[in-house]
C-alpha cells in the first residue's frame, strides 16, 4: 500500500505493509480489495490537520467514506489539542505555545476518494458469517489483553489472541506473551505491519517536528492519535476467515474522559480508547454487513483493580506482562526498562497490592529506583487514580504524600460516559461481574456527581439488550426470540401477557401506555410487507425496556394502517382513515377508563399520522388524559443526517438497515433496486425543515 507525500515538486513514496501467516485476501474479490483499502487508509487519518489534500485510492463505498471523513475530523481536533496546544517535546520552539483557536472544521485537507486500479471490480454488499461466541483479543502483551484472555477463557468462551506485530521496538512489549500463547494456545495469531516506519517517515515530512525526534525519550507519541484502528482493522481479515464475531479491546475505566480546552471539546486521554470509539466501530461494522461487535470487558475496572485480578487469579499470565515500550532482551526474555512512566506506575501499583514486581521482570534495583522516582515524578493516570495510588503508598510508609484516598478506585465503577452495564454483551455480564466482585470492594454508580453503592447483579440493566448484536430469529415469520419468549423482563410490561389480576395491579403502579401502530404494505422488491408494523412494535418494546421502573405498558400492535396509495401492489392491506380513527379512539377511551393517564402512540407508518393525531385529539377531548403521536418515519429530519442516501424515504436505506439488523433472513439484497427520490422543490423534500405534508396516489 504506497503512501506518497508531495511537497511542491518533490515526491516521496513509502510502502505500508501488512503480512499474514495465512491466506486471507483474494486479489480478484472486490470485497477483499475494499477491506484492504480501508485497512491501508487508517494511518493517514493522523494527518488531516497538516495536509492540503489527501487522496485515497482504492475501492470505497459511502459507509467507508463517512467513517474516514468523520474520524479524520475527530483525530485532527485531538491532534491539535493534545499534540500542538498541550506541551510536546517533539515540537520546534516556533510551534510551541500557540494561541488556542476554535475552528469550524479541524481537518484542513480536502479528501478525495478515487479508484484508479479496480474499476472493473464490483463491491456487492453481503453479511460475513460470524459466530459471536468467538472472541478475538486484540493483544499487546499488556495487563489488559492478558486479563481479557484469562477471563474469557475461564468462562468457557472461544478465545483467539491476535497480536499486532509492528516492525519496530513496540513489538518487544508483546514478545513474552506472544511466545507463551503460541506455545500453549493454537488459536494464537499475529499480523506483521510496518506502520511504525510510516509514522516515523511522516514525522520527517512535518517541518515543525524536531529533526532529532528519534533521539528523544518520551512516554507519548510525537503526533499520532489514531492508533488502535491501525491494529483493529488489520486483524479483520482473520476475523472474517475464522468466523470471529467479537473483537475485545483492552481498555479500562481510566483510559479516557471527555474534556474541554478553551471551548474545544476533546478527550483527556485517547479517543480510540473510549467507549465512543467502540460504538462508532461497531456501528460501522454493522452497516458494512461485517457484523463484528467491538467492546472492552474491563471498562468498569480501574488499572489497579485490573492488576489485582491478574496477579491474584492468573499469575502465570501476569508473569508475561510487559507494559514498557522501552524493553530490551536479556537471556531470551524481554525485560522492562524500569525507568519510564509506565514502569514506575506498574511498580507502584504492584507494591500497594503486595505483589512482587519481579514476577514480570523487574530487578530489585529497578523496583527501588522506580519507587523513589515515583515520589518525585508524575504519572499519566487520571486524577483520582493517581491520588489513590500515592495515598496507598504513603499508608504503607513507602514515602510521605498528602494525596487523598479515593475508595471508588477499588470498586466497579459505572457511569453514563465511560462505563455502562450494557456496554458488553448480555451473556458475558453475569460470569464476569461475579469474578470482578470477588476482588473489588463492591460496585458504585455515579448519581448527581457522587458515587453510590448498589447491588450490581440485581440491577435491571443486567438484562438490558446489547445494542450491537441482533439475535437472529429461528423462524422467518417470528419475532426475535428475546421478544417472544415472554421472559420476566418482557412480560412485566407487555399488556397482552398479563392476567386480568396482574393488569389490575400494574395499572395501579404505572399510568402510561405505548401503543404501536403500523401498516401492511409493499416495501420494494427486497423487504417484507410488515416492516412498518414490526419496527413500531419492536421500537415500543425497546423503549419500555430502556425505561426505569415502573416501566410503561406496551399495548398490542395495531398492524393495519392507511395505505391506499399502495393498493396497486399485491399484499397491501389498507383501512380507511375513518376506520382507523374510530378504532384508535375506542382503544384510547378503553384504557383511559381503566386508569391510564398517558398514551404515547409509536407510529411506524407516516401516512397514519394525520389520522392518529385526529384520534389523539378526540381521546384527549373526551377523557382529559395526555395523548401524543410519535411518527418515526424514514423522512424524520433527525435521522436524515445519519444516512448515506439523500432523500431516503420508503423501503430505502433506513428501513432496509433496521430489517437487516433485526431480521436479516427476510431481506433479499439481491433484489434491491438502487433508486433515489428527487424532489422538484425544497418544500416537497421530506428531509427539509421547511417541507409541507403532501400525498400522492401511486
Amino acid at each position: 500500500m504506497p503512501y506518497r507525500v508531495v511537497k511542491g515538486d518533490v515526491s516521496e513514496v513509502n510502502e505500508l505493509v501488512y503480512k499474514y501467516e495465512e491466506e486471507v485476501f483474494d486479489p480478484e474479490d472486490g470485497y477483499s480489495i475494499n477491506l484492504a483499502s480501508v485497512i491501508g487508509s487508517q494511518v493517514a487519518l493522523n494527518y488531516g490537520l497538516f495536509c492540503k489534500e489527501i487522496i485515497f485510492d482504492g475501492m470505497w463505498d459511502q459507509t467507508d467514506i463517512r467513517l474516514i471523513t468523520d474520524m479524520m475530523e475527530n483525530t485532527s481536533r485531538e491532534v491539535l489539542v493534545k499534540k500542538i496546544y498541550e506541551p510536546n517535546a517533539f515540537l520546534l520552539p516556533a510551534a510551541q505555545n500557540l494561541p488556542v483557536m476554535q475552528m469550524n472544521r479541524y481537518t484542513q485537507a480536502s479528501l478525495l476518494f478515487v479508484n484508479t486500479t479496480y474499476q472493473e471490480k464490483t463491491l456487492e454488499w453481503g453479511f460475513w458469517k460470524l459466530d459471536h461466541n468467538k472472541h478475538c483479543i486484540l493483544s499487546s502483551g499488556g495487563k489488559d489483553s492478558l486479563l481479557s484472555y484469562g477471563l474469557l477463557n475461564e468462562i468457557g468462551k472461544d478465545v483467539y489472541p491476535i497480536y499486532g506485530n509492528e516492525s519496530g521496538r513496540h513489538w518487544f512489549t508483546a514478545v513474552n506473551a506472544y511466545r507463551y500463547m503460541k506455545e500453549n494456545d493454537p488459536s494464537t495469531a499475529r499480523v506483521w505491519l510496518n506502520s511504525d516506519r510510516i509514522f516515523s517517515w511522516m514525522l520527517k515530512q512535518l517541518p515543525f517536528i524536531r529533526k532529532d525526534f528519534a533521539t528523544l525519550r518520551a512516554d507519548d507519541y510525537p503526533i499520532r492519535m489514531w492508533t488502535v484502528a491501525v491494529f483493529s482493522f488489520g486483524v479483520l481479515p482473520l476475523l472474517r476467515k475464522n468466523g470471529i464475531g467479537r473483537m475485545v479491546i483492552g481498555d479500562e475505566y481510566d483510559s479516557s474522559q471527555r474534556s474541554i480546552l478553551h471551548g474545544i471539546h476533546h478527550y483527556n486521554g485517547l479517543y480510540d480508547q473510549s467507549r465512543f470509539f467502540d460504538e462508532v466501530m461497531s456501528r460501522y461494522f454493522i452497516k458494512k454487513g461485517w457484523s463484528v461487535s467491538q467492546f472492552s470487558i474491563l471498562r468498569p475496572l480501574s488499572e489497579m483493580l485490573i492488576l489485582k485480578i491478574l496477579v491474584s487469579r492468573y499469575p502465570l499470565l501476569q508473569h508475561h506482562q510487559t507494559s514498557c515500550h522501552a524493553t530490551h532482551e536479556k537471556d531470551g526474555r524481554m525485560i522492562p526498562c524500569g525507568k519510564c512512566e509506565k514502569c514506575r506506575r506498574i511498580i507502584g501499583m504492584l507494591t500497594v497490592l503486595n505483589a512482587d514486581p519481579s514476577n514480570c521482570g523487574y530487578a530489585e534495583h529497578q523496583i527501588e529506583s522506580g519507587l523513589l522516582d515515583l515520589k518525585s515524578s508524575k504519572v499519566k493516570q487520571l486524577g483520582p487514580d493517581a491520588s489513590h495510588l500515592f495515598y496507598m503508598l504513603s499508608q504503607m510508609g513507602i514515602f510521605e504524600s498528602n494525596a487523598k484516598a479515593h475508595p471508588e478506585i477499588m470498586h466497579l465503577r459505572f457511569d453514563k460516559e465511560r462505563s455502562h452495564i450494557d456496554g458488553i454483551p448480555e451473556d458475558l455480564r453475569q460470569p464476569l461481574f461475579k469474578i470482578y466482585l470477588k476482588y473489588a470492594d463492591g460496585a458504585v454508580h455515579r448519581v448527581a456527581k457522587k458515587w453510590q453503592t448498589f447491588d450490581l447483579l440485581k440491577d435491571p440493566e443486567m438484562k438490558a439488550p446489547y445494542s450491537f448484536e441482533a439475535e437472529v430469529p429461528r423462524h422467518k415469520k417470528s419475532m426475535p426470540s428475546k421478544v417472544r419468549k415472554g421472559t420476566s423482563r418482557t412480560k412485566e410490561f407487555l399488556w397482552a401477557h398479563l392476567t386480568w389480576e396482574e393488569a389490575e395491579d400494574k395499572i395501579k403502579e404505572v399510568d402510561t401506555v405505548l401503543l404501536p401502530v403500523g401498516a401492511i404494505e409493499q416495501h420494494g422488491h427486497h423487504l417484507p410487507l410488515d416492516v412498518d408494523s414490526f419496527d413500531a412494535e419492536f421500537l415500543a418494546q425497546k423503549v419500555a425496556e430502556a425505561c426505569s421502573d415502573p416501566k410503561p405498558l406496551v399495548l398490542p400492535l395495531v398492524p393495519y394502517g392507511v395505505s391506499y396509495h399502495h393498493d396497486d401492489f399485491p399484499g397491501t392491506i389498507s383501512i380507511t382513515n375513518e376506520s382507523m380513527a374510530r378504532f384508535i379512539y375506542d382503544i384510547g377511551m378503553s384504557v383511559a377508563r381503566q386508569g391510564i393517564k398517558k398514551i404515547i402512540m409509536i407510529n411506524g407508518h407516516g401516512d397514519n399520522a394525520p389520522t392518529l393525531n385526529y384520534a389523539a385529539q378526540m381521546i384527549n377531548r373526551d377523557s382529559g388524559i395526555f395523548v401524543c403521536v410519535d411518527t418515526g418515519e424514514t423522512s424524520d429530519t433527525d435521522i436524515d443526517p445519519l444516512t448515506d442516501t439523500q432523500n431516503d424515504v420508503h423501503a430505502g436505506e433506513i428501513e432496509t438497515s433496521t430489517t437487516l439488523a433485526i431480521r436479516p433472513e427476510l431481506v433479499h439484497m439481491d433484489r434491491a433496486v438502487d433508486s433515489t427520490l428527487q424532489f422538484s422543490n425544497r418544500y416537497l423534500n421530506f428531509s427539509s425543515k421547511n417541507h409541507v405534508p403532501w400525498y400522492v396516489q401511486t
